[in-house]
């Protein structure tokens, strides 16, 4: 755990990154879902884990034989496969997730892969839930009207809250599908719904949204990107603040200010976590910055400095020395330059065996929580 980092450390690692490497996949082997052309894809910590990333589609040679070529940094990935969406991603025969493959990249690489069944095909296909009693699904079209698109949403309700009039404070999270619910995580969920349950810190409300698919990087992304396209983040979390905090606090009895209001993702969730609380910081106390994807979004550090002094809670970074060589001198950098402008109270954590999958963040969700709590 570090807390006072020096940004020459940043420095230092980020000059490892100008060695590029090709990495070719082959797909060796994999169930056919029709006689026609499927189209595959790699997703993983390079692209933002986009499931239908066109740049990161797999090609067919003259004999149907599936590969891909990507020019990537020297540099520690996770990726799956997939058929263009995280509901038909490969999986174990018997339903259940596979661990993200792992690549450590140190020069020109070539891999073999073979996939067992996709998620849609599993003999599996109803899985017991394991969201907690305490979990309940908000409305399963709700509508943003800033991005004119529905998104589902969850919210946790503290196992007193029926029998008490007592009013809570609120998280808020992204990526909804995997906070709670094994069944919709496409990786194994986060559990934070087991923990609250039986943690002895302070209760908490807790509403997740679900992410947009597709348009998962471009919400979650403050910036046009010029590989992405149009970056949304702007839309989403003035959706957040404007339309869904409203309703959640008419709807529950919740504790409305900034001091009882939090947000937290990882991934590109980290990094519209990170601008949440900057652009909206009389709205948002507090933030849990898991694993952020800052590389996606360079633009980030600008925001930082230009409005992290109007910042006044607690943010806590978390990055892992697995999950590739930007991941964290990046999160270092936006620790250090958030911490020279903002008397924020701060905290970084970065694990050595630490990895970019939910199991990770589910681990280290407690420490979070109950640092922002304490």
């Amino acid at each position: 755990m570090y807390r006072i980092l020096s940004i020459s450390f940043f420095l230092f690692l980020v000059q490892a990154l100008s060695a590029q490497f090709k990495v070719q996949f082959y797909i060796h082997s994999f169930p056919a879902v029709s006689k026609q052309s499927e189209r595959l894809y790699v997703a993983g910590n390079f692209n933002g884990w986009n499931p239908n990333d066109e740049r990161s589609r797999f090609n067919q040679d003259e004999k149907g034989n599936y590969f891909i070529s990507l020019d990537l940094p020297a540099g520690m990935y996770e990726y799956k496969i997939t058929r263009g969406g995280w509901d038909k991603v490969e999986c174990k025969k018997g339903g259940e997730n596979i661990a993200n493959r792992f690549l450590k990249l140190e020069s020109d690489t070539s891999i073999t892969i073979e996939i067992e069944v996709w998620q849609d095909m599993s003999a599996v296909k109803q899985k017991r839930s394991t969201a907690s009693s305490n979990v309940r699904i908000i409305n399963t079209s709700f509508y943003i009207p800033q991005l004119k698109r529905t998104r589902r949403v969850w919210i946790y309700l503290p196992p007193d809250y029926a029998i008490s009039k007592q009013r809570y404070p609120v998280l808020y999270m992204h990526d909804g599908q995997n906070v709670f619910e094994d069944t919709t995580a496409y990786a194994g969920e986060w559990g934070v719904d087991e923990f609250l349950d039986t943690s002895k810190a302070r209760k908490c409300i807790v509403v997740a949204i679900d992410h947009g698919g597709d348009k998962r990087l471009n919400e979650y992304s403050p910036f046009d990107m010029e590989r992405y396209g149009r970056g949304e983040g702007k839309l989403y979390t003035e959706f957040l603040t404007k339309k869904l905090k409203k309703y959640i606090d008419r709807k529950f009895r919740t504790l409305k200010s900034r001091d009882n209001t939090f947000i937290a993702g990882s991934s590109m969730g980290g990094l519209i976590s990170m601008y949440a609380i900057l652009r909206y910081p009389k709205v948002f106390g507090g933030a849990g910055i898991f694993s952020p994807a800052f590389w996606i979004a360079p633009s980030i550090f600008e925001e930082i400095k230009s409005k992290g002094s109007k910042v006044k809670g607690k943010v806590f970074f978390y990055a892992g020395k697995l999950e590739g060589e930007t991941m964290v001198p990046f999160t270092i950098k936006a620790f250090g330059e958030l911490a020279a402008v903002s008397h924020s109270k701060l905290e970084t954590v970065i694990r050595d065996e630490g990895k970019h999958n939910e199991a990770t963040w589910r681990k280290e969700f407690p420490l979070f929580y109950e640092w922002i709590f304490r």
